[in-house]
């Protein structure tokens, strides 16, 4: 400030004044953009978090029915070994046979009861898991699209430090693949 009441500047100062008043530079541009990118990656990256824990869910839904069929189905081995024996006591010892009549006759009714009940889970886990392969694919473009993102955000804000402005151009085109493959993730659930 001069003695006179006026207020200069340097000419240094004048033209960083002038610059950030315009409120088109490049590093304005750029904070935005990275500001707006890393927004939307926050948004992918829980939509992602929350398809994987579907996938999840449902992958652990299949092993828990599969587990359910191993069951059925080895209560399905034991029952047959037991009417074969049965069967076999009674072609061994046909005086026994009367005796034997009951129960081979109950192991039948429990056999087919057991077989179904065990192709019933196996298709529950067939279901299971064919639904945890299907939200998989999905998660994985996101995941993708999250890569593009991050991608753009470094494209982006290089000009800001180097002035080379075609790596913002870069970064849009990088970010606009990134928001493609979610778009595309998000109509595939």
């Amino acid at each position: 400030m001069s003695e006179h009441g006026l207020h200069t500047h340097a000419p240094h100062e004048e033209a960083l004044h002038h610059g950030a008043g315009s409120g088109h530079s490049l590093g304005q541009w750029v904070a935005i953009f990275t500001a707006i990118l890393a927004a939307f990656g926050a948004v992918v990256s829980y939509q992602g978090s929350h398809l994987m824990n579907e996938v999840l869910l449902y992958k652990n839904e299949a092993v828990l029915e599969k587990a359910r069929a191993t069951d059925q189905w080895n209560y399905y081995q034991a029952v047959s070994t037991k009417l074969h024996l049965l069967e076999l006591g009674s072609t061994l010892d046909p005086d026994k046979a009367r005796q034997f009549a009951p129960k081979i006759q109950k192991y039948t009714e429990q056999k087919s009861a057991i077989l179904e009940k065990a192709r019933t889970l196996e298709a529950q886990s067939a279901k299971a898991d064919a639904e945890s392969a299907r939200l998989n694919r999905p998660h994985n473009d996101m995941e993708i699209a999250m890569i593009f993102l991050q991608i753009a955000i470094s494209l982006a804000s290089i000009p800001a430090l180097t002035r080379r402005t075609w790596l913002f151009g870069l970064g849009i085109l990088s970010a606009l693949g990134g928001i493609g493959l979610w778009a595309a993730a998000m109509l595939a659930i």
